[in-house]
């Protein structure tokens, strides 16, 4: 009985380990965030295996189900639609019952969307926070108050559709000079990292129509 977290790529479906594939296609069952888009990464690595949906609308009702099923003898491999499973996506909950109840967790490494953008983003890393994706409305002003006394590189997902204006509310807050990098479709043919000051790539994208997820990189204070 083990549950395995499997990293699925980013974008280029290349961007998979031998290791992930072997897991996937020796587990008993695989919990897909959407299994549409799961069964677009098995079929091309031709892996036929059970698979049911698992994500954050159902995770409260299933998780003990699930567990039951490890204790019961079975192998399962947990898979998010894009990186690592648990980095903003569903895995804590499942995994936090394993804990609790005895079964054997095992986290493959692999890809996750902030590590190439802040990597890439000329930003010192040696010091780092990861924020992954602002509250939208509840404590925003909060956070983000805090965040502009934050001295570390500060580390951000975004969609397209509120990019520019999650751009603008930094420059409130972090002001317009602070130097940052937005990634998106990391990985891909159109993969873009634009680099300036909050301003100057906030004009950018105001100009422009963004698709694409998002990784805003901010330097810190």
């Amino acid at each position: 009985m083990k549950l395995y977290i499997v990293p699925s790529p980013i974008g280029n479906l290349a961007d998979i380990s031998f290791r992930a594939v072997e897991v996937l296609k020796s587990a008993d069952l695989i919990l897909a965030e959407d299994t549409r888009t799961s069964s677009v990464l098995l079929q091309h690595y031709s892996i036929s295996k059970p698979v049911t949906p698992y994500h954050q609308h159902n995770e409260h009702k299933v998780v003990h189900h699930l567990v039951d099923q490890l204790l019961a003898g079975k192998s399962m491999a947990l898979l998010t639609d894009a990186g690592t499973p648990g980095i903003s996506d569903p895995a804590f909950l499942l995994v936090r019952e394993c804990i609790r109840r005895g079964v054997v967790v095992e986290c493959l490494p692999g890809a996750t969307a902030f590590v190439p953008a802040l990597v890439n983003s000329g930003l010192p890393i040696n010091r780092f926070c990861f924020e992954g994706f602002l509250p939208l409305k509840k404590g925003r002003q909060t956070l983000m108050k805090k965040l502009a006394e934050e001295e570390r590189t500060m580390v951000f997902y975004e969609s397209p559709m509120r990019l520019v204006k999650t751009l603008e509310e930094f420059i409130q807050y972090f002001g317009a000079e602070r130097q940052c990098c937005v990634s998106r479709e990391l990985s891909k043919k159109f993969e873009e990292n634009k680099r300036g000051t909050l301003r100057e790539v906030c004009d950018y994208f105001n100009e422009k129509t963004v698709k694409g997820e998002i990784v805003i990189v901010v330097n810190g204070k």
